[in-house]
């Protein structure tokens, strides 16, 4: 985390056991989110009741990038549970869920796609129905005549620009898709 942990406590004392388990609790959501900025966690007791017990009500404000992540829970609302610790938990598993959602959709948005390397046609053998491809590196590479997308093999051309997807064949590299790049369908049809 870039900045420190902040522990606030209201209407109670400051419990340095309690802040340690918050301490443990934030380092591991710092395990699946490793890019929070700042978290701070309110711990309120806004009703002390003897008779019925103490209700408390927790607050786990997080900072990513781009994006606040609020976590709350109050034993309030379950008269049943007025159990600190499990309130405390509730709000740390409330976070997590969030900030694995946060993480999933980060990741979905910046995914990148490798672009799939071009090469152009230096051999044909039409009546055999393959060809070899050299890269821009020199290489050379066997392709069959099913690996041309769209049927456009009886299309091509020595020359012709590709874009394909490499493999290890039997006997070296091979493409297995092999798609005609725009650039070259309109040389052809020129």
């Amino acid at each position: 985390m870039q900045l420190p942990l902040q522990v606030v406590f209201r209407n109670m004392r400051h419990s340095p056991a309690i802040e340690e388990i918050v301490r443990k609790k934030v380092e591991k959501l710092e395990q699946s989110a490793d890019n929070i900025t700042s978290c701070r966690v309110v711990i309120d007791m806004p009703h002390h009741n003897h008779r019925k017990g103490n209700s408390y009500v927790v607050r786990i404000d997080i900072t990513v990038p781009q994006k606040e992540i609020i976590a709350s829970t109050e034993s309030s609302l379950d008269p049943a549970n007025k159990d600190f610790y499990a309130v405390l938990k509730q709000a740390f598993n409330a976070a997590s869920r969030q900030l694995e959602d946060y993480t999933r959709e980060r990741r979905r948005n910046v995914k990148t796609h490798e672009e799939q390397p071009h090469a152009k046609v230096s051999k044909l053998f039409q009546e055999e129905n393959y060809g070899f491809l050299t890269t821009p590196d020199g290489r050379e590479i066997y392709f069959h005549g099913n690996s041309v997308l769209d049927g456009k093999f009886a299309h091509l051309e020595v020359g012709s620009a590709v874009a394909f997807a490499e493999e290890m064949g039997e006997k070296g590299p091979q493409a297995s898709t092999v798609r005609v790049t725009k650039a070259s369908a309109g040389e052809n049809a020129a």
